[in-house]
């Protein structure tokens, strides 16, 4: 028999059945069919679109996958035309990524080759700008609901060329068609018969063959919904849908099909606006001999029902019931994180304690764990109702996603700190902050400051050197406050595809604000290392230096006082960029005394909540020759300076005056030195102002009486910048004491206040990066002949070099067990060194090799936009014998890539063999960039150019990325504080990696960039979007490359800014010279 003739008597044979009043169906399972599509609907501004095929302006765009959609001049060339000679014949190109669910767009348009992928050839003259930026050449931008494409000119240029081209996207339907072959001779076919179903083939084999992970690619198609006995496909009317997790089945008001639909195919129709998303279809169970078997549909299970009862008009079609029931039994199994509607598969999840969680893996279920727990995002959410306030800082986010997802109220007030390579550079608050969607008012996205300071040029800017790269949730209610930090973006591959850590915990409310929570130093001058009181102290001061100049959200720090956070089970380590000074001393224990004994010293006595490293701006003007042409001042300052005797750091305290009277700026403070022999009301020298950014927060707290503040500053410094006259800032400590009126905070506190409250929160001095780890774990003494292991797994390795590592290795309480004899008379014996570091490498690095990348069943592109190793750093550590490779553990996750960052440092008591050391999980990476480079002064360098051991740490801290992550601690057993620790033994934290990781063989390589792309390239067929969108699809920082004398740098000196500059000249031009001293 032909094959013709084999289809058409199964054909006949399946019409026959289809005919007859037998309501059962053919027993055989077919695979069904999927085509996806979308459309854009635009609006358009300015000169219309003009369609080339209607000849009219459209109201939307369809787009079939993979094929480009022109817009330009040129009718012969493109879908829809412009006719203007502004535009170029081909001007731009919009293509569908059916299985990234994205729409994006180039300047120009693009040619597809048939080995190397595609490549791209021209360019518009006038361009194409997305929000008023512009595309640049070899870029490719994702559009999204609510974007503002023009064509010409963006709004960084004006529109001087005349009326604007282009068009804004209103909404975006995503439709994915599921046509069932057992069914399709029952009903007529929406596709067209063979002829249809053969094109539904086409597109799919065009999508395997345009993509370089075929078998991912075969894998997805054949996990698509499948209803072998759904007959019916009801239309529903804004029900909600989850965008980027997988298509579920909810509830809503069926209507009667549409004539001319087919009964046998599935169609999910997801729409996506600014601020909203809806799927406008569901399946629902056919009245037609309802079976018991269960159906998967998109990895739920269905349960077919029987005499369903349901009142008419309500989940009802053609007076008959049609409602989508879930097996009671799978509840178990349904998987949280793709936004379930309902209650089921969410409840209330113990807190990990002082160990995490893994994200809910989509692709696996509950009955195969391992030894870990797992938990999905909206469980972390779940209940949703109680919930007062949110807060999540994260380096990127899918906003709309997030929404529906975890199903965010619109009322609802959510807080995004995120990253934008632009708006965190930006100096204007206003830039930094954004309410995209109206229908959300009270969701605000805000991108945190990058200080200009860590940038060392305008040039390293553009070089990415900087990121916004935490991970956290804070989920307010009334009775708890739940803490979450985790590796994982909030982005639906990262929750459901990317293996991440997850922990969180809940603090329960207090009676009574705790505003002494918020500082890291008490009152007795003791400063908080111990997690019961440092906690909170350390949540505030990271969350409020993201906030600190959008006075909108600088409630979060007052909201954190009014809850416990005593019981804390680890210590949070956080990193802010910056270069960072080590930590003033918290008591002044002999501060200069005025022998005239008029005037004692205001630190006497005084509790220190902490300190703030800050300047004098303006201290050379009076001491310039057109201002003091005789020197009288300077001698004047000269004279004081050289009769105080400073504090045991040689630092002299000075006088904070208010300036109510100067019209530049009502906040204003003046910085004077008292005459220390006879104090009187004029004898004394006026040294300078407070910064505008500082006085605009000291000023408002002084007035009401709720702190207090001194300063001091080094007179030498003082002198040397007096007499030379430049530029260069003069550093003083702003140490901050209760005011009178602190224990009446709550009534006293004014919505103008809050603000200022955050700013000195965010000032406060803390230890940050590897610095903070050494506070944390220099508490106790580890015994370095006990130590098994010291490793880091990160899904990013920076620019390491031996320095750092010993810096890092320092931090974590490394040191020498043993050195030789003739080493033993050096004066930083025991200490941990590059050398040392380089002669015994003291931790180990956990990165997957390009093999295991290569053989994962996820393909490489699955972790070509996770794992960043350099190629340079690949060649400095290939000879230290320091890499491990990367096996994801449990086994389950073997072919998921995995994004955490997991540190340990392990060791075995020979008595009982119990395990004691520390895990760190969180968002840093291995990088100077993350934990901070440590800055050198030259007297830490010794003849040879070494740093000394004793500074390996350094006296200043470069860090460029916001991190933050949590340290577990499990003391030795011999440490006073062991018995509150509830787990005595390391080993009950299991890493999400096989352990002890192998070691790499002589052949192995790190999965680096250089090495993916390689790899990449032999294959013959490269997805092109993909490819081309490499720099959107980016999920991690870039690592920096810079060479590895940035990091000993020797005397740091920082000029005054041209602003700071005008601002103290105003200041000084307004004085009155009766109150200037």
């Amino acid at each position: 028999m032909k094959n013709t003739d084999l289809i058409s008597t199964k054909r006949q044979r399946f019409d026959h059945s289809s005919n007859s009043n037998s309501s059962s169906l053919p027993r055989k399972k077919h695979r069904p069919l999927v085509t996806n599509t979308v459309s854009i609907f635009i609006r358009p501004l300015g000169l219309p679109l003009v369609s080339t095929s209607a000849d009219s302006s459209p109201k939307s765009i369809h787009l079939h996958p993979y094929k480009p959609y022109t817009i330009g001049r040129s009718r012969r060339h493109c879908d829809s035309i412009v006719e203007d000679r502004r535009v170029s014949k081909k001007h731009c190109q919009i293509l569908f990524d059916a299985l990234n669910r994205k729409i994006c767009i180039c300047d120009g348009v693009f040619w597809f080759g048939s080995s190397s992928g595609c490549s791209r050839v021209g360019v518009s003259l006038n361009g194409v700008f997305v929000n008023g930026i512009r595309i640049g050449r070899g870029e490719v931008v994702e559009l999204r609901a609510g974007d503002e494409v023009s064509l010409v000119c963006g709004k960084e240029r004006g529109c001087s060329f005349g009326v604007r081209i282009g068009f804004v996207v209103e909404r975006i339907v995503f439709v994915e068609e599921i046509f069932d072959r057992s069914l399709s001779g029952l009903y007529p076919s929406p596709c067209g018969g063979v002829t249809g179903r053969v094109n539904l083939l086409l597109t799919q084999c065009r999508q395997i063959m345009r993509s370089n992970e075929p078998i991912w690619c075969i894998k997805k198609s054949n996990t698509s919904a499948r209803l072998d006995n759904v007959l019916g496909l009801m239309r529903s009317e804004d029900v909600g849908f989850p965008v980027g997790g997988v298509p579920e089945l909810r509830g809503g008001d069926l209507v009667e099909q549409p004539a001319g639909e087919g009964l046998g195919d599935d169609r999910i129709v997801e729409i996506v606006t600014g601020n909203k998303v809806q799927v406008n279809s569901v399946t629902c169970l056919s009245e037609v001999n309802p079976s018991s078997e269960h159906y998967n549909v998109n990895g739920y299970h269905l349960q077919q029902a029987k005499d369903v009862d349901a009142p008419m008009g309500k989940g009802v079609a053609n007076g008959k019931p049609r409602i989508p029931f879930l097996d009671p039994l799978a509840k178990e199994n349904i998987h949280s994180h793709s936004g379930s509607h309902g209650e089921y598969g969410r409840a209330s999840i113990s807190p990990p304690g002082n160990k995490f969680y893994l994200n809910r893996l989509q692709s696996i279920g509950h009955d195969s764990l391992g030894d870990h727990a797992v938990v999905s995002l909206p469980e972390l959410l779940y209940p949703i109702a109680s919930l007062l306030r949110i807060f999540v800082a994260t380096f990127t986010i899918d906003v709309m996603w997030f929404l529906s997802c975890c199903e965010i109220p619109a009322h609802l007030p959510v807080t995004i700190a995120c990253h934008n390579r632009e708006r965190c550079w930006s100096p204007s608050p206003h830039q930094r902050t954004s309410v995209p969607f109206s229908d959300f008012p009270n969701l605000a996205v805000v991108y945190p400051p990058f200080p200009e300071v860590i940038a060392f040029g305008e040039d390293r800017r553009k070089s990415g050197i900087a990121c916004h790269h935490p991970k956290l949730l804070v989920l307010q209610r009334e009775d708890t406050i739940r803490v979450v930090i985790t590796s994982a973006n909030l982005g639906p591959k990262q929750w459901t595809n990317v293996t991440n850590t997850v922990w969180w915990q809940d603090f329960p409310c207090t009676s009574k604000h705790d505003i002494l929570s918020l500082f890291t130093q008490l009152p007795d001058g003791d400063v908080n290392q111990d997690s019961n009181s440092d906690f909170a102290a350390q949540l505030a001061g990271f969350m409020a230096s993201l906030i600190a100049d959008v006075p909108s959200q600088a409630h979060w720090i007052l909201e954190l006082t009014k809850y416990d956070f005593k019981g804390a089970v680890g210590h949070l380590v956080a990193s802010v960029p910056g270069i960072h000074s080590l930590t003033a001393p918290s008591m002044l224990k002999s501060m200069d005394f005025f022998p005239g004994k008029q005037c004692a010293s205001q630190s006497q006595g005084v509790k220190v909540l902490g300190s703030v490293e800050t300047s004098v701006v303006g201290l050379s003007h009076l001491f310039r020759t057109s201002a003091d042409s005789d020197g009288t001042q300077l001698k004047k300052l000269a004279s004081f300076l050289g009769k105080c005797h400073g504090n045991e750091n040689g630092m002299l305290e000075i006088v904070l005056r208010r300036n109510r009277n100067i019209p530049a700026d009502a906040n204003a403070m003046s910085v004077l030195v008292l005459n220390p022999e006879v104090f009187s009301e004029g004898d004394c020298i006026q040294l300078g102002f407070l910064p505008r950014n500082v006085a605009k927060w000291v000023s408002p707290l002084l007035d009401i009486g709720l702190f207090s503040f001194f300063g001091c500053v080094y007179p030498k410094e003082v002198l040397a910048t007096a007499l030379d006259g430049s530029t260069s800032k003069v550093q003083m400590i702003l140490y901050v004491t209760q005011g009178p009126s602190f224990s009446d905070m709550s009534q006293i506190v004014k919505s103008e206040h809050v603000s200022a409250i955050c700013s000195l929160v965010a000032s406060i001095q803390r230890s940050l990066g590897i610095w903070r780890l050494k506070e944390v774990l220099s508490r106790y003494k580890w015994p370095e002949h006990l130590e098994t292991d010291f490793m880091f797994c990160a899904s990013s390795i920076g620019s390491v070099n031996p320095q750092f590592l010993a810096a890092f290795s320092a931090a974590a309480g490394k040191t020498s067990a043993q050195f030789q004899e003739s080493e033993e008379s050096d004066p930083d014996w025991g200490g941990w060194s590059a050398s040392q570091e380089l002669k015994n490498p003291s931790i180990r690095i956990i990165f997957p090799t390009i093999e295991r990348v290569k053989n994962a069943s996820c393909g490489i592109l699955a972790s070509k936009y996770l794992l960043c190793f350099s190629q340079k750093t690949w060649q400095r550590l290939r000879n230290i014998d320091i890499l491990n490779d990367a096996i994801p553990y449990p086994n389950e996750r073997v072919n998921h890539p995995m994004h955490v960052k997991v540190a340990r440092r392990r060791f075995q008591s020979k008595k009982d063999s119990s395990s004691f050391g520390w895990v760190y999980c969180g968002s840093h990476n291995l990088s100077a960039a993350a934990w901070g480079r440590p800055m050198y002064k030259s007297t830490e360098i010794n003849a040879a150019g070494a740093v000394k051991t004793n500074s390996v740490l350094g006296s200043r801290l470069h860090i460029c990325n916001y991190e933050l992550g949590i340290i577990f601690i499990v003391p030795p057993p011999d440490s006073t504080d062991s018995s509150k620790y509830k787990s005595a033994n390391l080993d009950d934290i299991v890493l999400p990696f096989v352990v002890p990781a192998p070691k790499y063989k002589s052949s192995d390589t790190p999965a680096t960039a250089q090495a993916m792309r390689e790899a990449l390239a032999k294959r013959e067929r490269q997805m092109f979007v993909e490819s081309a969108a490499a720099g959107e699809a980016m999920d991690e920082e870039v690592p920096d490359d810079e060479e590895d004398e940035v990091s000993m740098a020797t005397d740091y000196v920082t000029e005054e800014k041209e602003d700071e500059k005008a601002y103290a000249e105003k200041l000084w031009s307004q004085v009155d010279s009766s109150e200037s001293c």
